[in-house]
Formats: structure tokens, sequence, C-alpha cells
């Protein structure tokens, strides 16, 4: 089903109804709004795919506007992660703005509400401001300086714009109703004082716009028609209308603010400050490590765009907050893997096998299919020799009738290969089996077209032979979490449900045709799950992430507990 072929999730009857009601198709603009104080995550990534996603529903065009109001957390760093971001998701946007190129303009708008008494300067400290603002069900109390005059508010406030006191010394306030039920209508701070270099404009400002006061006035000043904003500020809608009452034109466009749930993912946590504390503990090594939500992390591990467009699709808008269980996501990434992703063969957990009726000095070189699901994939050759690693949970030297691997007395066929028999096994002195003798039929080798070929055995292992098998460190990820909200409990920190089995380190022996596999390469390893080469990859030292598992092998786990 294409995006125009689907229903309508309640965002799009929103700006149906409006083209209906005389909106014009050619007005419609849309924006992805992130501030740059961290890498964006997935649940930035349903915002990037709602909003560029109504741009293509309805070709309109989609502002990037970096929400560059607070130098204290922002740096140039995390504007080009977002900005390489939302292009690795397959977006691209009409014009890159920042809310910092609309700060003289903020200014003199505030200058207009000071003169028009709707402004005021506030000398109280932070406390005292917190104590008069009442309660939800208490009016507040009005500033003693809230009635300051028209003159010394705006001497003040120059003064402030000059760098003239210091931070905490004085706030610009709206003035708009101490006793409204809306307790952020009582009276907003518009403009604070920090001394601190932004990213973009240096020192050249001492004073910085507070989001409600920078947001629908950027939204304006763009001609957004439609500001898609998360359940949270759907208490701020109203101050963003007042907001916009003072400045619009009548005859520009009015923004409109609507709000959608978020979209909240199991077993893991996406607050910036939470994330923001994994790296800075190590409890991870970065912002891009495979384990994080953030698009990076996600990218680094082996996840497709399109898997993650699919997953924002299929969740789709809501209006209530959900919890999402992360085995759809990685069910989406499945799904994208399993139509691109080339078949290789990789033993990760090696037991030696060796086949005593293949001659010792023979190799031979085996055709495979790089992906059957894709006619356009072609081929590749396997080197085939009389030794071989399998995997140690592919043998037992005695199973029951359900075990169809290799056991003692039985056949399995190696895949694209011969059909092999267990004859003996060697342990060493602790009973552990350290190799495997085995038999062949040498008229057995798949594709072969002989009467033996066909021959039918139950079970097919993967294998790589060790005489041609290339070394990789391969990292295992798992979910970093233990528990599905970690961050939800009153009585224990998210940091309690840490999974200390996130990562396992082990050498991988695979197929010598990944020998030239490439940072970003995508691959299925048969019956082991899909793996990608991590950007630690050096030419000396071939490094795979585990993406998922061909099965979600966490739902077994959950239902035990």
């Amino acid at each position: 089903m294409n995006d125009t072929e689907r229903p309508l999730n309640f965002i799009e009857h929103i700006i149906e109804e409006d083209l209906k009601n005389g909106f014009s198709n050619e007005a419609l603009r849309f924006r992805f709004p992130p501030e740059p104080n961290g890498y964006l995550h997935i649940g930035h990534a349903s915002s990037i795919c709602l909003n560029f996603g109504l741009g293509l529903r309805y070709n309109a065009p989609v502002n990037l506007r970096f929400d560059d109001t607070n130098p204290a957390k922002e740096e140039q760093e995390f504007v080009d992660a977002i900005k390489r971001d939302v292009e690795w998701l397959g977006y691209k946007w009409d014009t890159e703005r920042y809310a910092s190129d609309y700060f003289q303009q903020l200014y003199d708008w505030a200058v207009a509400l000071i003169k028009a008494g709707k402004a005021y300067v506030d000398s109280q400290t932070s406390e005292e401001m917190a104590n008069q603002k009442g309660t939800p069900t208490e009016p507040g109390t009005e500033s003693p300086y809230r009635n300051r005059s028209v003159e010394e508010n705006l001497s003040l406030f120059e003064a402030m714009k000059a760098g003239d006191f210091e931070e905490g010394q004085h706030v610009l306030r709206a003035k708009i109703d101490m006793t409204s039920s809306n307790m952020l209508m009582r009276d907003p701070i518009m403009y604070r004082v920090l001394h601190k270099a932004h990213h973009r404009t240096n020192t050249d400002w001492c004073i910085y716009p507070m989001y409600d006061w920078t947001h629908g006035e950027s939204d304006y000043i763009e001609q957004v028609s439609h500001s898609l904003c998360t359940l949270e500020f759907a208490m701020h809608r109203e101050l963003y209308d007042w907001f916009l009452d003072q400045v619009v034109d009548q005859n520009k466009i009015r923004p409109k603010q609507r709000e959608f749930a978020r979209r909240n993912l199991s077993h893991t946590v996406v607050s910036k400050r939470k994330l923001a504390k994994l790296v800075a503990e190590g409890v991870v090594t970065g912002w891009d490590d495979p384990r994080m939500p953030t698009i990076s992390g996600l990218r680094r591990r082996g996840y497709s765009p399109e898997s993650i467009r699919n997953f924002a699709d299929t969740i789709g808008i809501a209006k209530r907050d959900n919890l999402i269980d992360v085995s759809l996501l990685e069910f989406q990434v499945r799904d994208h893997l399993n139509k691109i992703a080339p078949r290789v063969m990789g033993v990760l957990d090696p037991l030696k096998v060796v086949i005593t009726n293949y001659p010792e000095d023979k190799e031979e070189w085996i055709t495979a299919e790089n992906n059957p699901g894709d006619e356009g994939a072609g081929n590749r050759e396997v080197p085939f020799s009389r030794e071989l690693y399998i995997e140690k949970a592919d043998f037992r030297e005695a199973a029951n009738k359900k075990f169809f691997r290799l056991k003692l007395g039985h056949e399995v066929r190696l895949k694209n290969g011969y059909i092999i028999k267990a004859e003996s096994c060697t342990k060493d002195t602790d009973g552990n089996i350290t190799e495997v003798q085995c038999t062949y039929d040498p008229k057995s080798k798949s594709g072969s077209g002989t009467e033996e070929s066909l021959r039918k055995v139950k079970g097919t292992l993967h294998w790589v032979s060790i005489k041609h098998a290339i070394t990789a460190e391969v990292r295992l990820y798992d979910r970093l979490f233990t528990d599905e909200s970690p961050d939800t409990h009153k009585d224990k920190d998210f940091m309690d449900f840490i999974n200390p089995d996130s990562l396992e380190v082990i050498t991988g022996y695979l197929e010598p045709s990944l020998k030239t596999a490439k940072i970003g390469d995508q691959v299925q390893f048969q019956r082991m799950g899909y793996f990608c080469v991590d950007t630690d990859t050096t030419p000396e030292k071939l490094i795979f992430n585990r993406t998922v598992g061909l099965r979600d092998s966490w739902a077994k786990i959950e239902q035990k507990n």
C-alpha cells in the first residue's frame, strides 16, 4: 500500500478539512524543529516521518528548523548529526532555518509588547516567582514589578540585552493573567540573561528567548501552516495562540498547532538527559553505540532507513501515548533485510569437522545463491575442503528424534554442498567434544543433478572451510535494558535495569567472500541473523555487529518469566 492509498490519520483529516474549507494547497508548509542539544532518537524518527511524509503526500515544502535558543546545551556537533540523520532516513528539507535567525525580530516584537503594556521586566528570584505562580487549584499572585512603567521596562530590557546584568537578575515576562486556570498563561517568561557563547551568534546576544515565545513566532515567520507537536505541548497551545495574536498580520498565514502522541519504545529510554548519562558513565561507548535508540546508533547497528520508515508507518499517529514493543521495530528490520541482504556463511562458536574420506589435498568451489529471494542478486563461489567448522550447537553425540542436526550415525546436508554422516568424535580431558569425524557422499553435491543429490535429509547446516576462513571480531548486541519500561519505576532508577549481557564480543570464522566487505555492508549469516560491518573496522581488522537475530528470542524469555 502506498502512502496515498492508506487510511488517513487524524492529522491528515485536519489538513483535509482545512483544504475543504478554502485553505490553499499551495499554502501548506510543515517543519521539523529539533533542538540541537543531543542526537536524534527513534522517537524523533516518528516525528520526522510524520512531517516529511506530509510534505510528500501534499507536495508541500518542509523546513528543517533548529530550535537553538539555549547555548548552554547546544553544539554544532549536534546540528551536523541531525542533518545527517534526516538525510539518511531519506528526506530532503526545503530550507534550513534556525531560531537564532530570528533573534532580532523576536527582540523587536518583545519591545513592541513592552510598549503595548503586555510585557514587563521582573526582578524576583526564580524561587519567588515559583511561589507567586500559584497551583493548579489556586490562582497566582502578581509580581511586585508587574506594573513597572513602560519606560523603566524598556530601559531594563535594553540593559539586559547589553549584558549589564548577571544571569538570573532579571527576566522579561508576558503580562497575561495570573489567575488563569492554565498555569502556562500566568505571566510566562519570554527572555532570560545567559552569558554564554552561541554556536552561531557567538557572543552577540546576552539574552535568549524562551521556547514558547520563539516557537510559534518562528512558525509564523516561516509561514508554517501546521505546527505538529507531541502531546506534552497541548497545554502550550493557548500560549502559542496568545503570542501569535500579538504579531499576526491578517493577510498572512496563521500557523495552527496540533498535537500527536509519543510512541514510546519498550526496553529503552529516549530522554536525552538519560541517554547522556549512559554515555557519560561509560555504559555505552557513545551516542552512536549500537545499543542506543539514537538514529546514529541504529544506523551503526545495521538498521535500514526503509525499516525505520516502515516502522513509523505501521505504528501510525495517535492521540494517546502508547508503549510500542521493540519487537515490532525488529520485525520491520528483519522484513526489509530479508529482501536486500546477501546470504553468507559464518560460524560463531566453532566445532571442527574432518571429512575422513575427502582427499587431504583437494579443494573445490561450490556455487551458492547470494539471495534466493532476489533473482538479480547472482551467485558466489564458496570454498570447500576436508576440514570444516560448524556450530557446536549443531552436533550431539546422541539426541532424540526431534534433533535434526548432526549426531553420531546420522546424516545432514551441508548448505549448498554434500551430505555428511557423523562417524565418531574426539574429546578433551574434560569431556568436551573438540572434533567430529565424518564421511561424505561424493555424489550428493547440491545442484549436481545426480540421484544422490536429490536425496532428502532432514537437517541442513551452514559451515566454513577452515583452510579458507577469515576471522572477524563479532559483536553480539542485545537489548540494553531488561525491563520494558525502565524509566517508569518510582522506587528504582532506570540504571538498575541495565542488561549485563547487552554485548558479547567473540571471534567469528567467515567465508572468504567477506574479505572485501566495507563499513556499513549488511549481510545475513545464514541461520544466525543479520549483521553489518562496524565503523571500527580497519584494513587489518574486520568487525561485524549483529543487527538482529532471525527470530525474536526475547519473546520466549519473557513468556518463561
